[in-house]
């Protein structure tokens, strides 16, 4: 990999680090405003309208709320940790970002660069490294906050963010196959090639091309990153960490104020990581999007929109996009239960994703027979997937075979309610003087069953 990182000055670094600093912030600014005109749009409500032009500075409102607002914490919380959480949750997502490009390589105040802090060969697996030291930010607020529900919503995220971290990091290696590194510069430099295509007519050929984007080629990986890096995030339909009907609001009940403000800058930066990510990996990253690089390469008149300078407008463009279809899965989709969405991850997108690795491994570099020797075990893995396996055909509880049978709802030690079929003790009487009743006077039979409820 070339060293050009290490030889910036430190002044050009600390150029870097204010402005990425200062992009992060305000593009987090902008995104609550942008979903939440977003969603007013799609629900037929207007949104926020009235501060600022378009309403942009409603954010800022919000935001200058939480800052002064008056700061919490549970009477018997740890105070160290209670206060650690929220700070290790947003370092963490600040960091991952030093490692992905905004751009090529340009001159910056005459010294050769890039439009990226740094990069490492590993760069990839630092960025699912970093996300990882996230959750414990999560772990430790449920658990400092002495708090039932608390606890409960970092017991969940910290189980679903661990399960879609293993699917997103499986869809990668796709990735480091094709690009033959893991450095995100040289995945995106990979990209570049456009895939050309030749169709014969008559005695012309027309050849048109399509942008060598990981996405098109690799296109099961691209699907199961994108469901992961929705469960990664908490997001609808996924949060279910933080699902107001169940559990308040999470690991972050007990929190308000400042150290509150932290984890709602770190849920949104997050957001626009793993978008920045599926756009480094998947979409060609700072490139110029198709047709406009054909464009640029065959017209001269067009050869501008190669600039490296014009790279962060594509890059910020592509990951704004992706944002998009977050708030479009929140203003559209209903919640899902938890035992299907863990079934998603561990049943489906994990045997998935390693069956496409042992597919990708087999054609990626090889010669058609190893090609059709992949295809022919990914069919026979698959087949067996859906035929084969011993799996349950259903999860829902059994109903009792007798429609009368008595139950103890304390039998367990905690009161559980009756399953469809089963009756509690003290309406055992009430039921069968109703149907005695039904067949002497059908008439008292509502008024017998109305008492039973009484009763």
């Amino acid at each position: 990999m070339n060293n050009i990182f290490f030889q910036d000055p430190w002044w050009l670094i600390l150029i870097k680090v204010v402005a990425l600093f200062v992009i992060l912030l305000v593009w987090t600014i902008f995104n609550v405003w942008y979903e939440r005109r977003l969603v007013g749009k799609m629900q037929h409500r207007l949104g926020p309208i009235m501060n600022g032009p378009f309403g942009l500075g409603q954010a800022l409102a919000d935001g200058a709320k939480l800052l002064v607002k008056e700061d919490f914490r549970p009477k018997n919380a740890d105070k160290i940790i209670f206060s650690l959480a929220p700070v290790l949750t947003a370092v963490a997502a600040f960091t991952c970002w030093t490692v992905i490009p905004f751009g090529g390589e340009v001159t910056m105040f005459g010294v050769e660069t890039r439009l990226q802090l740094t990069d490492l060969p590993v760069a990839a697996v630092f960025i699912l490294a970093t996300a990882s030291i996230g959750i414990y930010g999560i772990v430790l607020a449920g658990w400092a906050g002495n708090s039932t529900y608390s606890f409960l919503g970092s017991i969940r995220s910290t189980a679903q963010m661990i399960s879609y971290e293993i699917s997103m990091g499986l869809s990668m290696v796709g990735v480091f196959l094709m690009a033959g590194s893991m450095s995100t510069h040289e995945i995106v430099e990979a990209q570049r090639e456009t895939l050309t295509f030749g169709i014969p007519f008559t005695d012309m050929t027309f050849n048109f091309g399509l942008p060598g984007w990981f996405a098109l080629l690799l296109f099961p990986s691209f699907v199961i990153y994108a469901i992961s890096m929705v469960g990664e995030t908490n997001r609808a339909p996924f949060d279910l960490p933080e699902c107001e009907s169940e559990l308040v609001s999470g690991y972050i009940t007990e929190y308000s104020g400042f150290r509150y403000a932290l984890y709602f800058l770190a849920e949104y930066i997050n957001m626009a990581t793993v978008s920045a990510v599926c756009t480094t990996l998947f979409l060609g990253g700072y490139l110029t999007p198709w047709p406009l690089n054909w464009l640029a390469d065959s017209v001269p008149f067009f050869g501008f929109l190669n600039n490296p300078w014009l790279g962060p407008i594509w890059f910020i463009l592509k990951v704004q996009l992706l944002i998009s279809v977050f708030v479009w899965l929140r203003g559209t989709l209903p919640r899902l239960r938890y035992d299907q969405f863990m079934d998603l991850g561990w049943k489906v997108l994990i045997e998935v994703s390693l069956v496409w690795i042992i597919v990708v491994a087999l054609v990626a570099n090889t010669e058609f027979r190893n090609a059709t020797i992949g295809l022919a075990l990914l069919l026979g893995i698959v087949v067996y997937w859906i035929w084969g396996a011993n799996r349950p055909q259903s999860t829902e509880p059994e109903i009792p075979s007798s429609p009368n049978e008595v139950y103890d709802a304390f039998a367990g030690g905690y009161p559980v309610p009756p399953m469809p079929g089963q009756q509690l003790p003290e309406l055992v009487g009430v039921v069968a003087g109703a149907r005695a009743a039904e067949e002497t006077d059908p008439v008292v039979v509502d008024e017998v069953i109305v008492e039973g409820k009484e009763s």
